[in-house]
Order: structure tokens, then C-alpha cells, then sequence
């Protein structure tokens, strides 16, 4: 296991510099803090277990440690080709045998190394257009991502300009980039000539997938990380393409134990809770010291509304990383979820501290004014993070909710539809059209849209209540749909008890006694369970004592009589009156119970 945990550490040290060396910061920084998330041994590593073909040949392709944005770098003795071999055992978790991978060699010092140097200095101030101009006769594989990356970054940073121009900071605009065309010209060719590596393979994918070839994107991705699966950028924007367990399924992935945490990553956004947990519990047998892995779970239990175990997991996550912003937005949801002010309070004074410009800091304060029902601050927050990234998906969906109950109906539908359009299967925005539409009196369009939502979060039983609501309206009046909604809801752990009480409503209304009785008694179940009072226990002991004694059940309607008569008001009165008629018919005389005589 000692020699698994340094292939591991191996692996991703040399992944993280190569990430870094080619500007893919986000997936330099995944691969870094996983790096430290391995279990640290028990004892050393002996020497003979380091020196293994898999160990050196990791460590030859980390020959140029990662350039820093502050220009400062260091090297290492480059080893001569061919001193590493790939034919190394591929690296075990949990009893799985993984294929292995070799780590490739970089080429930036082959030659105009000086010029990489440059443009890489270039890049990270933002001249994408300088960086790329430098290395324009350069051919070497790494020079050509960055000059192809570089002319990428500098249609982005355009069209985000034409954006503002047109537009506005939040409005819509047909700008695109303009650099696709060329760079899918480009990036296709070395594709053909076998020229491009894995890295072109990833930019080659993005260019694809912004130009609409999502097919042939999935497939491109699918090449880069089975030749390098260490970019987490890579996997990230292939789970993007994976809209349904059938495409998942059908990608042809090596088995890298990598693929564990895209695998783990796509069954959470995919709503597959179950086995999203599996994975992640599995992986943090190698790698028990992640943030990741602890964030991701705690994550997967919020979606399960799973919330104490969830808050546990974010409050120790938070105990050991208190600089942490990643993923903090779920845990200040997860809060607003159980009106926990104060706790949330704190934590949006923590992110504001640590880093107020950060999107998610802004989505957490902006939570914090939403809890306190100060909507209009909590949508200028949201305004701020989508400022400071416009696909921020959470702040379109949430921002949404805030409009609602700002009675801002337009504003409301725009920023849910901003929603979908950057992710379809986000079920909340789904959700959120199919109550405005409601509120609009519109009942098909809000079927149109509850539809939409239940099927992307099939296991919600808020989502089933509220499509049920919307049959049972007065426009439709469609009570055997709604009886169906209602079903699911109940079977969906319907914490709040709604389902139960309204079948039993409805079974009654349509003279489904039976039926009506026995939703009437599990929901009367399940208030006594968590201790409720109230008018639903009433109205189900009422009916309860009227259906035994209709079917001449004496005993059991005596009993739910007598439990009446601990309540004040008509009930008790109900109550002795259909206590006497029971005792008058068990003793053979006709009821007179004003039950009967009631006009």
C-alpha cells in the first residue's frame, strides 16, 4: 500500500507542474491539493520501493517545476529520452487494477525555450494576444497549445467586451468568439498529422463543444484523458457533455483511477446520490486528507437531504481549511435550508474577510440578506458574483427565487431561463419557471415546466406536491393526476407530511372511503411519531371515528372518539354525540347521533 500512496503522490506532483507549466491553473490547483490529500504514510518508503520504473518515470516527466504568475522557476536534471519506461504496474484502490499511463515528456526547452518563457509571462498578465504572437513560428507540441490557448483567451476576453458593450454586464448577446473557426482549422489538422498532444486534444474539445459538436467533442475529450488523465480541467468539461447515464456509459474510458473521481463527479451532477457516495467514500481509503473528497461528499448528502450529516462534514471541512471559499456556497445553502441565521451569519462574515470578490463569497452573503428577507441586497450580491462570472449557475437559479418574492415576475423568468441555457438538467431553475407560471395563472405552462423538474430530480417530493397542486387548481381540477403526484411525493419521504394529508383529502372527496381512511391513519402515524398537534390530527381522528363506525368497526371508532374528547370546540361535541349512537347500536337500538339528522 506504501508504494501505491507514492505512485499516487508521484503522479499528481508531476501533473501539477505540467498543468501549471501549460497556464491550466484550475486543474494544476485540483491536481496540487488532492497531492497533499493522500494519507501520509505510516512509515518511510524503503529506498528500493523509490527507485521502481513507475516512480522514476513520474519524476523524469517533472523535470520543469511549475512557473509561478510571479515569472520566478527552477529546474531539474532533464534525464535522457527513453530513461523511463512505460510498462510500470498500474496502481491500486480498494483491490481495482488500473491501466497505467505514462507521463509524457515536454518539449519547451527543445528549443525556444526563452520564447515560452515569454509567452508564458505574456499569458499570465492577460496579453493573451503578445503571448501568442511570440510563439507564432514556434512548432514545438507545447508551444502550439499555448500560442492555439492564448488566441482561445483573446476571442473569450473579446466577446466578453462585446458582451458589456451591447448588452450590459448581465445582458444577453449573439457575440461570439471569433477565433473558433480558425482554431478548429488549426487544431483539426495536427489532429490528422498526429502533431497535437493531449493538451490541443482538450482546447480542441472546448472549441468544439462552443461551436455546437458536442458528439465529436465528447469523443476528442475522451482521446485527451485517456492519453494524459491527470487534467482535471479535461474531465470537467466532459462531464459538461454527459447529460444522461446512457452517454456516460457509453464513453469508451481507460481505466485510470482517475476516471473514479469523473465517474463520482458525473453520477452527483447526473442525481445518481447512491453511487456518486460510493465512489467518494472508496476513494478517500487512498486519499483520506482531501478537502475535495470531504466537500464532494458533504455535497452528496445535501442533495440526499441528508442536512445533519452534511452540516458535520462542511464544519469539519471548514475546522481544517478556514480560508476555504470552494464549495462553501452549498454549505451556506444547506443553512438558509434550515434557517440557521446565525451559523450563516458567520460564515458569510468568514468568506467576506478571506476573499469578498470571489463569486461564491458573494452567493453566500447574498443568502445571509435573503434569510433575512432583505431580497433587494440579496439580488445585488448576485448580481456582483454573476459580474465576476456569468455562468455562475447557482446565482442565475437562486437570484430567480429572490425576484420572485420581489413580485419581479419578467426579471424572474429571465434570470431562471439564463439558468437552463447554461445547464439544462439544473431542476431548481426548471422548478422556478413552473411556479411563475402558476402564479401567472398559466397551469399548462407550469405543468410544462414541474414536468421538467420532477424528471431531472425524480426522488424530490417538493417537486411532485407542487406539480399535484397545480392539477388540483381550479382551471384544471385534474384529481386523479394529482392523486398519481401526490403518490410519488409520499413514497419520495415527504418530510413535511403534505402528501399523506392531501390524498386523504382527495380519496375522501371522490367517496374513496377506504382509501381515504388509510392515508387519514399513516398520516396520523406520522404526526404521533414526531409529536405533531394540530389541525390535521383533528380533521384525521374525525374522520377515522365516522368511517369505523360507518362499517361497524365499533371498537376502533370508539377509540378515536374517545382521543376527540381530549380536544375542545365542535369536534368533542362530534365526538359524544357518535359515542352515544355507538353505544345505542352495540345495545340494538337505532343511532340518533346528529350525524344523521344534519340538513
Amino acid at each position: 500500500m506504501a508504494y501505491a500512496k507514492e505512485t499516487y503522490r508521484a503522479e499528481l506532483r508531476a501533473a501539477a507542474r505540467q498543468l501549471g507549466e501549460r497556464c491550466l491553473y484550475s486543474a494544476a490547483k485540483w491536481a496540487a491539493e488532492l497531492l497533499v490529500g493522500v494519507e501520509p504514510d505510516a512509515s518511510p518508503v524503503p529506498s528500493a520501493a523509490m527507485d521502481t520504473p513507475s516512480s522514476s518515470s513520474a519524476t523524469s516527466a517533472g523535470r520543469l517545476l511549475h512557473l509561478h504568475r510571479s515569472g520566478g522557476s527552477s529546474f531539474r536534471h532533464r534525464p535522457r529520452p527513453g530513461g523511463g519506461t512505460s510498462s510500470e504496474a498500474g496502481t491500486p484502490l480498494g483491490g481495482v487494477s488500473y491501466v497505467s499511463t505514462p507521463i509524457p515528456d515536454d518539449d519547451a526547452f527543445d528549443s525556444g525555450g526563452d520564447k515560452y518563457l515569454l509567452a508564458k509571462t505574456y499569458f499570465d498578465c492577460r496579453e493573451y494576444r503578445r503571448a501568442a504572437h511570440v510563439l507564432q513560428k514556434q512548432v514545438g507540441r507545447k508551444a502550439v497549445f499555448l500560442r492555439c490557448y492564448a488566441l482561445y483567451m483573446a476571442g473569450e476576453k473579446r466577446k466578453e467586451a462585446e458582451m458589456i458593450e451591447l448588452e450590459g454586464s448581465l445582458g444577453k448577446s449573439n457575440a461570439v468568439n471569433q477565433e473558433l473557426v480558425a482554431l478548429e482549422k488549426e487544431l483539426s489538422t495536427h489532429r490528422r498529422t498526429g502533431s497535437i498532444d493531449s493538451f490541443g486534444l482538450y482546447l480542441y474539445g472546448i472549441v468544439l463543444r462552443d461551436k455546437g459538436c458536442e458528439d465529436l467533442a465528447r469523443m476528442i475529450l475522451v482521446e485527451s484523458v485517456n492519453s494524459y488523465p491527470w487534467n482535471w480541467s479535461a474531465w470537467s468539461e466532459l462531464q459538461s457533455l454527459c447529460t444522461s447515464s446512457d452517454i456516460l456509459n457509453n464513453l469508451n474510458l481507460k481505466n485510470n483511477w482517475m476516471k473514479d473521481f469523473f465517474l463520482a463527479s458525473a453520477y452527483l451532477e447526473l442525481k445518481m446520490h447512491e453511487e456518486a457516495l460510493k465512489r467518494y467514500e472508496r476513494l478517500m481509503g487512498v486519499f483520506r486528507c482531501s478537502g475535495y473528497i470531504q466537500a464532494q461528499i458533504a455535497t452528496v448528502q445535501y442533495s440526499m437531504r441528508d442536512l445533519d450529516e452534511a452540516e458535520m462534514k462542511f464544519e469539519d471541512l471548514l475546522r481544517t481549511d478556514p480560508f476555504r471559499v470552494d464549495s462553501m456556497d452549498i454549505y451556506s445553502n444547506l443553512l438558509y435550508a434550515k434557517e440557521s441565521l446565525t451559523a450563516l451569519s458567520f460564515l458569510a462574515h468568514r468568506v467576506f474577510l478571506t476573499d469578498k470578490y470571489h463569486p461564491e463569497s458573494c452567493c453566500i452573503i447574498a443568502n445571509y440578506y435573503s434569510l433575512k428577507g432583505q431580497h433587494e441586497k440579496s439580488v445585488l450580491y448576485f448580481q456582483r458574483a454573476l459580474k465576476l462570472n456569468r455562468k455562475y449557475l447557482s446565482a442565475w437559479t437562486l437570484m430567480g427565487h429572490e425576484y420572485v418574492e420581489l413580485k419581479n415576475t419578467p426579471a424572474a423568468i429571465d434570470a431562471y431561463r439564463r439558468a437552463v441555457d447554461i445547464n439544462p438538467r439544473d431542476f431548481r431553475a426548471w422548478y422556478g419557471l413552473g411556479q411563475i407560471y402558476e402564479m401567472m395563472g398559466m397551469p399548462f405552462y407550469a405543468l410544462h415546466y414541474f414536468r421538467k423538474s420532477s424528471y431531472l430530480q425524480p426522488n424530490d417530493a417538493r417537486l411532485w406536491i407542487a406539480m399535484a397542486q397545480c392539477y388540483e387548481s381550479d382551471p384544471l381540477q385534474m384529481i386523479e393526476e394529482a392523486i398519481k403526484c401526490y403518490e410519488r411525493a409520499a413514497n419520495s419521504n415527504d418530510t413535511e407530511g403534505i402528501a399523506l394529508h392531501r390524498l386523504a383529502k382527495l380519496h375522501g372527496m371522490l367517496g374513496q372511503s377506504e382509501e381515504a381512511a388509510f392515508y387519514y391513519k399513516k398520516d396520523l402515524e406520522r404526526m404521533e411519531v414526531e409529536e405533531r398537534q394540530g389541525q390535521n390530527f383533528v380533521e384525521a381522528l374525525l374522520f377515522l371515528a365516522k368511517h369505523y363506525k360507518s362499517i361497524g368497526r365499533f371498537e376502533e371508532a370508539e377509540h378515536y372518539c374517545t382521543r376527540l374528547l381530549d380536544y375542545t370546540g365542535p369536534e368533542k361535541e362530534n365526538a359524544k354525540n357518535m359515542l352515544q349512537g355507538i353505544k345505542r347500536l352495540q345495545s340494538g337500538f337505532p343511532s340518533m347521533d346528529t350525524d344523521h339528522f344534519a340538513l
